[in-house]
């Protein structure tokens, strides 16, 4: 029987004074209440990397920064991934995408999906994580707007006083588990065929 998939949830803002600990949390405790998927947080102010600046690109040679090294030997670990990102100027924060220039073979044949927070709860940066990532980027995200933000960040509210985000979770856990059991078994296979 095929193992659990294992799912990283990414912390893709480093700034002081995030806001990204927040939805992170609340996702993760919803997910580990579950029996079919193992989570783990990932975040980014763990993997320091310099702005890119490998001698050759990732499908020639593998980065030879040591961070970056450790990065994606955490990333090739998981069978699926959920970015929870911040949107700033209408696109991903850069240190996200600094570090998704330093992945390739580790990401591919995997799905992603999004919780989004911010201006339009974040739907440009999730619509641009969909278009860098070389992945199964799935349909269902989860999009925190400012009306919920400021509640949290100004009137002392919590996640829970919005119980219509549990829902969407719940469903976006639905998929990426699917997504990643399926995805799994394919690279399986496919390991399996190429070995024979």
């Amino acid at each position: 029987m095929q193992k659990r998939p294992k799912i990283g949830i990414i912390m893709s803002s480093t700034r002081p004074g995030r806001f990204a600990d927040v939805p992170t949390n609340w996702l993760f405790n919803i997910a580990k209440g579950r029996n079919d998927a193992d989570f783990e947080i990932v975040d980014l102010r763990d993997y320091p990397m310099p702005f890119f600046e490998e001698k050759a690109p990732l499908h020639a040679a593998p980065a030879q920064n040591e961070t970056a090294q450790r990065w994606g030997k955490k990333i090739a670990s998981f069978d699926g991934y959920i970015f929870v990102t911040a949107e700033y100027n209408r696109g991903i924060p850069a240190v996200l995408k600094n570090a998704l220039d330093y992945l390739y073979l580790e990401i591919q044949r995997k799905p992603a999906a999004f919780v989004g927070y911010g201006g339009t709860g974040a739907a440009r940066a999730i619509e641009q994580l969909g278009q860098i990532l070389a992945t199964a980027s799935l349909k269902f995200s989860v999009h925190i707007g400012m009306t919920e933000m400021m509640g949290m960040l100004r009137e002392g509210k919590s996640m829970a006083d919005y119980p219509y985000l549990d829902d969407f979770a719940k469903r976006m856990l639905d998929e990426i588990v699917w997504w990643s059991n399926t995805l799994k078994e394919g690279r399986s296979r496919s390991e399996v065929a190429k070995a024979a």
